[in-house]
């Protein structure tokens, strides 16, 4: 059994195919998708039609703070450009999109041995509070008492993990390279973006995990960056009537403009 963890898609088509394309690939049979799915990109209805199918194939699916904003509607008090892309958003998307995004879960359990999935952290789903770093990590970890924990919302992928002693660690990962995840410890996974990484990577993130076959054997988790074609995903984001900003917040956190 291999796992498949995608989070922060936000619409963006390009990168979620060669993520999902991927991952099988790699002998992926089993997902677990953390949420934020439209937002900021081009095609939502895609997305979503295709995390839709998945979850009624068995697949996890949590809420993220995007999700929420769409399905709720936007706000007198949001931002001009947030309240334009989340009026854009709902007006690509039918009603039975709509309710999926509003029903789904803030958290759910997985099938992986002890395993929680959430967008935000395990301390205040709702809140969408950042996991900037070890202390709110511990903090996530120490809400819940889950073996492992699986996180978006933060775009850039990282390893935490804590001791039954409370003494904590973290890892910056290395695309493509397995790492164990002893028993002992708890472990916070965050896999990164999959629709607008933000480390200057082009790549799109995601995570393979292997849950251990035995009591004598540790789990594996394995960081994966997957190429995709950023222009395409730039162009059809040129073609809505979505701010101007979004494809240079795009180029720009990925790397390849000013």
């Amino acid at each position: 059994m291999r796992w498949a963890f995608i989070t922060d898609i936000h619409a963006n088509r390009q990168a979620f195919e060669a993520v999902l394309a991927d991952a099988r690939s790699q002998g992926a049979t089993h997902f677990a998708l953390l949420g934020d799915f439209v937002g900021y990109g081009a095609d939502p209805a895609w997305v979503l039609n295709q995390v839709m199918a998945m979850v009624a194939d068995g697949a996890i699916a949590v809420q993220g703070n995007h999700d929420e904003a769409v399905s709720q509607g936007s706000m007198p008090g949001m931002h001009p450009d947030a309240r334009a892309v989340v009026d854009w958003t709902r007006a690509q998307l039918n009603e039975a999109q709509l309710q999926f995004l509003a029903r789904l879960p803030l958290q759910a359990r997985g099938e992986p041995g002890h395993c929680l999935f959430v967008h935000a952290n395990a301390f205040d789903p709702r809140g969408w509070e950042y996991i900037l770093g070890r202390s709110e990590a511990v903090r996530s970890m120490n809400a819940n008492p889950a073996r492992l924990q699986v996180c978006g919302h933060m775009h850039d992928p990282m390893l935490f993990h804590l001791s039954g002693t409370g003494k904590a660690g973290d890892f910056r990962p290395v695309a493509g390279v397995a790492m164990p995840l002893p028993g002992h410890r708890q472990w916070l996974v965050v896999p990164g973006a999959c629709g607008q990484p933000r480390d200057g990577n082009p790549a799109a993130c995601y995570a393979l995990f292997d849950p251990a076959r035995s009591e004598l054997d540790d789990a594996r988790i394995t960081f994966q960056r997957v190429a995709y074609d950023v222009d395409a995903a730039c162009n059809a984001l040129r073609a809505t009537d979505m701010p101007a900003a979004l494809v240079d917040r795009l180029t720009r956190r990925l790397g390849l403009g000013e």
